[in-house]
């Protein structure tokens, strides 16, 4: 990983896009940091396209999508996604008090399927609690809809040798997997950030994200991120990846001085300062 001011000019000046994690990269101790969210009204503001895209249920994304000078929000890995309502949508959500703007929700499965994947993961998350003791759900699984997570890390702290455990009772049962700095991730489906970006790109905003991958920036921290790592030809890490960056296989280009939201600020304000 290369530090963050040898990204050259000309590659930031050509930037029109950024995908960005939201777990410890723009938030701390799951809040989202005052210069993180400056940093998201800024590049906004400098007519850059800014799209969240999270492990994190659909559910819990609401009032960040909102609220949060976004493009898009994708949650569970890809497979959902919060954007600005549509009227012809079957999926609008009416605003509310948590809500400043009415949102609509796109889906990469259809309904049928995922009736059918819901009812198959609540047997698989009662298999896994049943077999490996230490696992709990993730505290937001109520808000999700396409995936399972189970917390190792946030607040549960889980041996590593059980979220092994975990990793291989969701492989068994046909689940594709995932971690991110704090959750164990699966799904039905072949889900993660990259197909997701690709997926959001093209239903939002009809532009193919691989002919132009030159164009954007991905910023994160963790496993679930590294798929972007691999794909995006500017990736940057915030300095708290280097806890994961030993298990990584694909490691983002560049690397920030600071950590979580301190470290997006240096991302917004490296290209910010070239437009």
């Amino acid at each position: 990983m290369l530090p963050l001011l040898s990204w050259p000019v000309s590659s930031r000046r050509a930037i029109t896009g950024v995908f960005t994690d939201i777990d410890d990269t723009l938030t701390t101790h799951g809040a989202i940091t005052p210069d993180a969210l400056q940093a998201l009204t800024d590049l906004k503001a400098a007519d850059l396209t800014v799209i969240a895209i999270t492990g994190r249920p659909v559910g819990w994304g609401l009032p960040f999508a909102s609220r949060w000078p976004l493009d898009a929000l994708v949650a569970e890995n890809g497979s959902v996604a919060l954007v600005a309502a549509n009227p012809h949508s079957q999926n609008n959500l009416q605003p509310s008090s948590t809500l400043h703007k009415p949102l609509s929700k796109l889906y990469q499965q259809d309904t049928a399927t995922r009736t059918a994947n819901q009812a198959a993961m609540q047997r698989v998350a009662e298999q896994v609690l049943r077999e490996v003791p230490s696992a709990r759900l993730a505290r937001d699984e109520g808000g999700r809809e396409t995936d399972l997570a189970f917390d190792y890390a946030e607040f549960n702290q889980q041996p590593p040798e059980d979220v092994q455990r975990v990793l291989a009772v969701l492989q068994r049962t046909g689940m594709h997997t995932t971690m991110s700095s704090i959750h164990i991730h699966g799904c039905f489906g072949d889900f993660n950030k990259w197909l997701g970006a690709r997926w959001i790109a093209r239903e939002l905003l009809q532009r193919d994200l691989e002919a132009e991958i030159d164009r954007w920036v991905f910023v994160g921290d963790s496993g679930n991120d590294q798929v972007m790592f691999q794909h995006c030809t500017h990736s940057v890490g915030v300095a708290n990846i280097a806890r994961f960056a030993d298990q990584l296989t694909h490691l983002p280009t560049y690397v920030t001085q600071g950590a979580r939201g301190a470290g997006f600020s240096e991302v917004a304000s490296a290209l910010l300062a070239v437009r």
